[in-house]
């Protein structure tokens, strides 16, 4: 789990100024009569140069999260800010964020059009924004993004390049815009294992050389040791703990990140969740892991006196600052 994470050198978002933030985010959306709260009261600062993995299960607000801060969904209330400016959902306002912050997807199959040329698919960006200098901005991103020379790319289709290539172009793409914030949904997910460490490191390599943040949605913990300055850990539609990486992975505060870690083959201990997450249209009251928790099924709550708060009491919504917190009753009690 370290032959990548020798290489991140992160200082926290405070030392390098918050870039993009989202301050009291909340995402709503019908479900069967009712309103399915998948984003419900985020704050998340990314810092200037600052790569944050976002993890969690299936389902629990990740990707509504990432499609939020790239302008996809609105809001119900909260914001988003780009630079300290709030985010404004004109055409043109949205127009130029997205040439500053720009999705890669986790399955490059399915976000290359098959009938595209590489050339067609990295140009496509820059020719909506009515870049100048096509086949210059088109070379220069395949490089940076590490496929040389990038003239024996440009006639290629998805199908005649490897899974690795693929999520370059992909990532090219991305590229051809100067962005200066990327949010890449799953990266490496797709990919065979043998390959996940070269895209992670292509990654680290253009946040050293162009000084690109990046937000890193996964479901794999061993995936944000590697690559992420900090991490935020996210449970039905929460943040439900941060903190730099190495502080949230090794000494886990909050039961749900406990459970989430053992699974990792040098885990002491694993730690199996009962049940599904709560339905987003129906979140519990007090700790919405609570359901969940095996620090509450064990008695180890009750022995700390927080039992009756962990099932009646919502904890705090975590701010967007640098250092380790966590929202959890039992872990406030044991501090």
């Amino acid at each position: 789990m370290t032959e990548v994470r020798e290489s991140v050198a992160g200082d926290g978002v405070a030392a390098r100024g918050a870039l993009l933030e989202a301050r009291g985010l909340h995402v709503e959306f019908a479900s069967r009569g009712r309103r399915a709260r998948a984003v419900d009261g985020v704050d998340l600062a990314i810092g200037a140069g600052e790569i944050v993995a976002l993890v969690g299960e299936s389902g629990c607000g990740k990707t509504t999260l990432a499609r939020t801060l790239l302008g996809l969904e609105r809001p119900a209330s909260g914001s988003i800010l780009y630079g300290g400016t709030a985010l404004h959902y004109r055409s043109r306002a949205l127009r130029a964020y997205r040439r500053e912050v720009q999705l890669v997807l986790q399955d490059p199959m399915g976000s290359l059009n098959p009938r595209q040329t590489v050339y067609e698919a990295v140009a496509e960006g820059p020719r909506i924004h009515r870049l100048a200098g096509e086949q210059e901005v088109v070379a220069s991103a395949l490089a940076r993004a590490g496929l040389r020379p990038p003239e024996r790319f440009f006639l290629r289709y998805p199908h005649e390049l490897s899974g690795g290539q693929r999520q370059r172009v992909v990532i090219a793409g991305a590229l051809a815009l100067d962005p200066k914030v990327l949010i890449a949904d799953e990266p490496v997910a797709s990919l065979d294992a043998s390959v996940r460490g070269e895209i992670l490191a292509l990654l680290l390599r253009l946040r050293a050389e162009l000084g690109l943040s990046a937000l890193v949605v996964t479901h794999d913990l061993g995936l944000a040791w590697n690559i992420a300055d900090r991490v935020a850990v996210m449970y039905l539609g929460r943040i439900v703990e941060s903190g730099p990486v190495d502080r949230v992975l090794t000494e886990p505060r909050h039961p749900y990140t406990q459970a989430l870690l053992s699974v990792l083959p040098e885990s002491p201990e694993r730690v199996v969740l009962t049940g599904e997450p709560p339905d987003p249209t129906r979140i519990p009251g007090g700790c919405r892991f609570h359901a969940r928790c095996q620090v509450l099924a064990s008695g180890r709550a009750a022995d700390a006196g927080v039992d009756g708060r962990c099932r009646s009491e919502s904890p705090a919504v975590l701010r967007a600052v640098p250092d380790a917190q966590a929202a959890c009753h039992y872990a406030e009690a044991t501090a």
